[in-house]
Formats: C-alpha cells, sequence, structure tokens
C-alpha cells in the first residue's frame, strides 16, 4: 500500500513538471473538461458551471484525508445543491471498480467522476491530493485548498460563495 501511495505521489509531482500547467489560482478562468460521472452522465466544464458555485474535488481512494472529508462535503452539497452549487469530485486516475467500492459504501449523492489516465489531474496541476477548487459564480477560481480541511471551514468558504 505504501509503495503504491509512493508510486502515485511520484506521478502527481512529475506531471506537474511537464511544462503543464500549475495549479488554477485565484482570479483564472475555470479550466475545462468533460468527464463521466459513475451515473453514466457527461459533465462539461465550464458548461456546467454557469451561474453556479463550483467545487471540484481531487481525491484517491489511498488518500488519507479524502474519505473523511467526502463524507463531509455531503450535508453541504445536500443543503445547498438548490442554491446553485455544484460539487464535482474528481477522482485521479484509479479504476471505476475501486472507485465504486470506495464510495459505495459513503451514500455520496453529488457527482463522482472518472479520471482515466489523470488526464484532467494533470490539466489541473494537481500535485497533491485531496486538492479543492472553488470556482465562483462568474466561472473564475475563487479559492484553492491543498490538503485536509475541517468541515466547518470547507462549509464557510461555500457559504461565502453562494
Amino acid at each position: 500500500m505504501i509503495a503504491r501511495v509512493l508510486a502515485l505521489t511520484i506521478l502527481l509531482l512529475a506531471a506537474g513538471c511537464d511544462d503543464g500547467p500549475g495549479a488554477p489560482h485565484v482570479g483564472e478562468p475555470v479550466r475545462p473538461f468533460s468527464a463521466k460521472a459513475l451515473t453514466g452522465e457527461t459533465i462539461e466544464l465550464p458548461a456546467a458551471a454557469a451561474g453556479k458555485v463550483v467545487v471540484v474535488r481531487f481525491w484517491a481512494s489511498w488518500c488519507a484525508f479524502c474519505k473523511d472529508e467526502m463524507k463531509a462535503i455531503e450535508p453541504i452539497w445536500r443543503r445547498h445543491r438548490d442554491d446553485g452549487l455544484l460539487v464535482l469530485a474528481v477522482n485521479a486516475g484509479q479504476s471505476r471498480k475501486d472507485i465504486e467500492a470506495f464510495v459505495a459504501p459513503m451514500d455520496l449523492s453529488y457527482p463522482i467522476l472518472l479520471d482515466p489516465g489523470s488526464k484532467i489531474s494533470r490539466a489541473w496541476g494537481v500535485t497533491a491530493l485531496p486538492m479543492t477548487v472553488l470556482v465562483g459564480r462568474d466561472g473564475t477560481v475563487k479559492r484553492r485548498i491543498l490538503g485536509e480541511t475541517d468541515e466547518a471551514a470547507f462549509r464557510q468558504a461555500v457559504e461565502d460563495l453562494l
């Protein structure tokens, strides 16, 4: 397990050093992508983000902090999805089978997106997990959170944008 975590961390770090874009900066427009959700629907940014506050969350099942944070996001999503909140949980390159096994017991209702080959993760400059990017209704990055955050801080960050 440790070797797997180390290998993926090295892969993500190397992806950040390939002359590609770094992680999104505050004020930058949301970076476009198209991804399949576990439900089968295709989510496309920026189209899906139009007029919404969007949380783009990069995660993996081996990430020590991801499970608890994904569970903590669920009540915030349920409370504010009708207020214009969109949460997109982008898995960083794992297989559909591994993703399904990880999220099934959590009963998450926000979209879980597949990122085969970590193409989206690389395009977004992800070098560590979890990484969360908050996008305002105007389609620009308002905040980036690298690493663990608690539910109260996450809730406040989201509510400040709604």
